[in-house]
């Protein structure tokens, strides 16, 4: 069962009058999306930007059905993951159809001067991704917070993505990059290389309500960032990771890894990640909880836990536990996954990690995290 927000923005409405489906497929559609790509100097997709996208759910199940219809008729879409290209013989019956919903419209017509690079993608079943579109409506359906990081099937992304020089031009294959580069300089333009990566920057696809964010090289397009939330600039989101609500974050949430609301990672500090090291947990962070600075944590947190600065836990560090009756139980830091109230400290005079209950509530600064 995917993890859904219920905040998900319903850019098709209801269409009527449309003629009979022409092929029989699921009633249930799981996501779909409008984008415009981005082409090499052979013409082939290297990256796309989807302006519109959506996830089926209850409250916009109709107007889904119904895009899906229009889908049938005009690209012969007859189930499926499929990718449709906008062109001119179409875009004219699209936006006949979406006529008076504005978002819809609006995209249409911008779009009508790219019609090569305007597609239709839409996902009926939630399969790992395929190609370039599917991955960047997925990774566009994590930023746009309408699904939850681990909630959906991004398993072998990887191979979809080519490495790109992302500049002040856009987007361009290493290939390209050569002449690109001379070309501007011909025409005195100085073209600015960001990074060499499969993955863009976030904030250049989807600005997302409620955050601030220091430096948006250091957010990955697929990161969620809840309402609320404070990334300043040596903090770190990759891909299908992020925060559920307030928080702020001075170190590096890793892919796989969430953290709750209220929480705050210092400066420095780290979340294990699951794409290397063999690791197969799941990292989390709970609510009201506080990384110290140049911390580490490689243990699912409970709420309101604390880790002091420059103590990293790992799953098989050997904690001394102190519980409530002040008896030392010597175990590994994972027996302790996912139990709140706790205070990771280094003994200052031994060396050795203690774990002791805490009962005060871990606050973030109202005044200083307010966006």
């Amino acid at each position: 069962m995917f993890c859904f927000y219920n905040k998900i923005h319903q850019i098709f409405l209801c269409v009527k009058n449309q003629n009979k489906r022409r092929h029989t497929m699921s009633k249930n559609i799981f996501a779909a999306g409008l984008g415009i790509a981005t082409t090499d100097s052979k013409g082939e997709v290297i990256e796309v930007f989807f302006a519109k996208s959506f996830l089926q759910t209850e409250k916009n199940h109709g107007a889904v059905s119904d895009f899906v219809k229009i889908c049938s008729d005009i690209f012969s879409y007859d189930g499926g993951n499929s990718t449709f290209s906008i062109s001119e013989m179409n875009i004219d019956h699209l936006i006949k159809i979406f006529d008076g919903h504005s978002g819809t419209i609006s995209f249409l017509d911008t779009v009508r001067s790219a019609q090569s690079r305007a597609y239709v993608t839409i996902l009926e079943k939630d399969e790992p991704p395929k190609d370039i579109f599917e991955s960047y409506l997925k990774l566009s359906l994590l930023s746009t917070r309408a699904v939850k990081p681990n909630c959906i099937d991004l398993n072998g992304i990887f191979a979809n993505l080519p490495n790109l020089v992302w500049t002040s031009q856009g987007a361009m294959t290493i290939e390209d990059y050569s002449q690109k580069q001379l070309d501007a300089r011909v025409q005195g333009i100085n073209l600015e290389v960001y990074s060499v990566d499969k993955f863009p920057k976030m904030l250049n696809h989807i600005v997302p309500s409620g955050v601030r964010v220091g430096d948006g090289a250091r957010i990955r397009l697929g990161a969620y960032l809840g309402e609320g939330t404070t990334v300043m600039h040596e903090g770190f989101v990759n891909f299908n990771a992020g925060t559920l609500g307030k928080g702020m974050i001075e170190g590096r949430i890793s892919a796989g890894v969430v953290v709750g609301d209220g929480s705050d990672l210092g400066g420095g500090c780290s979340t294990m990640g699951t794409l290397s090291g063999g690791n197969n947990v799941r990292i989390s962070v709970g609510e009201n909880c506080l990384i110290g600075a140049n911390a580490g944590v490689g243990i699912p947190l409970g709420d309101n836990c604390v880790i002091e600065a420059g103590l990293y836990i790992t799953a098989g560090s050997k904690v001394t536990y102190l519980g409530d009756d002040n008896f030392p139980t010597v175990m590994k830091a994972s027996e302790l996954s996912g139990v709140s109230d706790l205070l990771f400290r280094r003994n200052s005079q031994s060396g050795a990690i203690e774990v002791i209950k805490k009962v005060n509530e871990v606050t973030l600064n109202e005044e200083l995290h307010k966006n």
